[in-house]
């Protein structure tokens, strides 16, 4: 006894829909995304930023600025480092003041003369005692003017010496961080050009992965609105693209729908046949 089968098939436009959604399909699947043109990227330092790299790891401006304020400082101690601060006229000051000193000594020693002879006693022993005791005082007090004019001059200079030492010191430590400022104004100004550069890749890099996904986005709609129209029920399309997806999301995302487009399609075609 002949067997009969019938068949219970899809509209004629349904099966068109269903052949033109497969050749897409296998269309837009044939060839391989090139994800190289969404893959992350990352923004290169800004050349403030590089400036302050340059300025951090150079020798005497981040590594080391104090050091030439050091090795002056060091000048200025020991027992020598007064002598730069000698006043240069300090030998004329002294050579006039001496002069002026003999002046007035000889001044002296003529008046001893002048009372001797008023007394009778000029040429005599008793002049000659006078004479002598003079001049041994007044040799005295110029060694005394004349020390104490060096030690005043060296006294001055070593205070010059002790204030520029100290001068160098905190030189050698606010040295250091007005050169820490520069670099840290530097690299903060970079940074934040460095974001704005780091938001236009990831802005160009969405912009070409949605449209990479576009035709997908696409095929995943028309995959919904074919199956409702075979179904009669109304589909509901969940949108594949999500912001800033992984690659591997995006691999998956792929996957995803061309086996649900061949999956549904597959079902449809065995159960519109009566196949099991």
């Amino acid at each position: 006894m002949a067997v009969q089968q019938t068949q219970a098939l899809p509209p004629q436009y349904v099966e068109d829909l269903q052949k033109d959604l497969g050749t897409q399909l296998t269309a837009l699947t044939a060839a391989p995304l090139a994800t190289d043109k969404f893959a992350p990227k990352v923004a290169g330092q800004d050349q403030a930023q590089k400036d302050a790299y340059t300025m951090a790891t150079t020798q005497g401006q981040g590594i080391g600025a104090f050091q030439p304020y050091i090795t002056q400082a060091g000048a200025y101690s020991g027992p020598t480092g007064y002598q730069p601060f000698m006043s240069p006229y300090q030998q004329d000051v002294i050579d006039a003041t001496l002069a002026e000193y003999d002046t007035q000594a000889a001044a002296g020693l003529a008046g001893i003369g002048q009372q001797a002879a008023m007394s009778g006693n000029l040429g005599g022993g008793r002049e000659g005692v006078l004479r002598a005791q003079y001049q041994n005082k007044s040799d005295m007090n110029r060694a005394l003017l004349q020390s104490g004019l060096l030690q005043q001059g060296f006294t001055q200079a070593n205070q010059l010496a002790n204030q520029a030492f100290g001068q160098q010191q905190a030189l050698a430590q606010q040295v250091p961080g007005l050169y820490g400022q520069d670099i840290g104004t530097l690299g903060s100004a970079g940074a934040i050009q460095q974001a704005q550069e780091q938001a236009q890749l990831d802005a160009t890099r969405e912009q070409n992965r949605l449209r990479a996904y576009e035709p997908y986005e696409r095929l995943g709609f028309q995959q919904t609105g074919v199956a409702s129209i075979a179904s009669g029920a109304p589909g509901q399309y969940q949108s594949m693209v999500t912001p800033n997806p992984t690659p591997l999301q995006n691999a998956l995302g792929i996957a995803g729908v061309a086996g649900g487009l061949m999956t549904g399609y597959g079902d449809y075609l065995r159960g519109s046949k009566g196949i099991a």
